[in-house]
């Protein structure tokens, strides 16, 4: 997500650059013409004025919602509430969760194959989830393993570990080759990161550049639609 970010981001500097810098240029030019402005070109003349006289309140504004979003991805129950959020989103959730299952079988795979105990094996799995959701669950199931389960029977609680991932861990545990069928698991779902990575970039890419050119074009559009009714003008 950081390439969108950035461009956004950048986008974003841009418009306000045009808006207060750029466009009461064309505002003065277009006061000598003596001629109304068409709709698009007044719209965006108010917002530049409105953007100038409130620059610093909307500064401000960004700045105070940035340090309180900080703040509270910062905090436990902040944390919880995004990681929450992350995993049940309509486009990225599905991507989290797979990296969330990858992430866990890789390790636990590995750990389990070098011969470290399930339950500690566990306690480190979920401190490096990455994902405060996903740690408060690995450590329920710890907590149930502990007791005396098998690991498949509380990992079926988990809403965001697949069926499919749980029966074939059940089928490890019982033919005494966890470890084995963990990595292949990881294996399977580190494809199924990197195609579903790739599908979302080849969405994301052409969105942002028509976002850009709806936004950033309209901007220069509505800048010269005065010009060209004038020129139409004087042609007539």
């Amino acid at each position: 997500l950081t390439y969108p970010a950035l461009i956004l981001g950048f986008s974003a500097i841009v418009t306000v650059v045009l808006l207060v810098f750029v466009i009461p240029v064309f505002q003065a030019m277009f006061k000598d013409f003596g001629q109304s402005l068409p709709a698009m070109t007044q719209y965006v003349v108010d917002m530049s004025e409105w953007m100038r006289a409130n620059i610093g309140t909307v500064m401000l504004t960004g700045a105070a919602v940035g340090v309180a979003g900080y703040l509270a991805l910062k905090s436990k129950h902040g944390r919880y509430l995004f990681d929450e959020f992350l995993l049940n989103a309509p486009a990225i959730g599905p991507l989290v969760k797979k990296v969330a299952v990858a992430k866990f079988t890789r390790t636990m795979g590995t750990m389990l194959a070098s011969g470290v105990p399930i339950l500690e094996a566990l306690d480190i799995v979920a401190g490096t989830a990455g994902n405060s959701v996903i740690e408060e669950g690995l450590q329920t199931v710890r907590n149930k393993i502990s007791e005396g389960k098998a690991m498949s029977q509380p990992l079926a609680q988990l809403k965001y570990f697949p069926p499919m991932v749980v029966q074939m861990i059940a089928v490890g545990e019982s033919t005494g080759a966890m470890d084995t069928m963990l990595n292949k698991i990881a294996d399977f779902y580190d494809d199924e990161v990197d195609t579903a990575i790739g599908t979302m970039m080849s969405l994301i890419e052409p969105a942002i550049m028509a976002f850009l050119a709806v936004i950033l074009g309209g901007l220069v559009i509505s800048m010269y639609l005065p010009v060209f009714s004038m020129a139409g003008s004087i042609g007539g």
